[in-house]
């Protein structure tokens, strides 16, 4: 159950409060970097469980959580700092509350849930530099925001046609 790409994930959890610490003290490249260093151990930890074979249903629960949990907390920051506008912040939100209740929602109905994949981890680097964009005050970071919150949903209708085969074939194969 616990195991080192599991572990990684915790770390992504604990690096929540580290990077809102930081950012509220008005470090917010510092903040970029802790952000970038949570996003890191996703590279790792996702790289590890697929070479050693570690992959766990645990593992791909807590996995998109750490991710949804962190952005969450990303987007909070930047709205309540004026950086993004309200807007930007209820689009991502909503896409990530919807992924992370799901998610949940599913797992404890006993369903099997997606692993996140290249597409969704695609997203997560194309939010990275957006929010890298954004804390530098570099030139169409808003508009670049905006082609990733439209990228982002339709990755999640991706997941959830993925969920429904996944689960579909798990049900017809019982």
């Amino acid at each position: 159950m616990w195991n080192v790409p599991n572990v990684l994930t915790l770390c992504r959890f604990i690096l929540i409060p580290v990077y809102l610490t930081v950012f509220e003290a008005g470090h917010m490249k510092s903040a970029f970097f802790v952000l970038l260093a949570a996003g890191l151990t996703d590279v790792l930890d996702g790289y590890i469980a697929r070479k050693r074979k570690l992959v766990t249903q645990l593992g791909s629960m807590l996995d998109p959580l750490a991710d949804k949990t962190m952005m969450i907390a990303v987007i909070l920051s930047l709205v309540f700092s004026h950086m993004i506008s309200w807007q930007a912040a209820v689009a991502m939100f909503i896409r990530d509350a919807g992924m992370i209740v799901g998610s949940a929602v599913f797992h404890f109905q006993g369903k099997r849930t997606v692993p996140a994949n290249a597409l969704g981890k695609l997203t997560t680097v194309l939010y990275y530099v957006a929010i890298l964009l954004i804390i530098f005050q570099l030139p169409y970071a808003y508009a670049y925001l905006w082609f990733v919150i439209i990228v982002s949903f339709m990755t999640s209708v991706i997941y959830i046609l993925q969920f429904i085969l996944l689960n579909r074939r798990g049900a017809n194969s019982e």
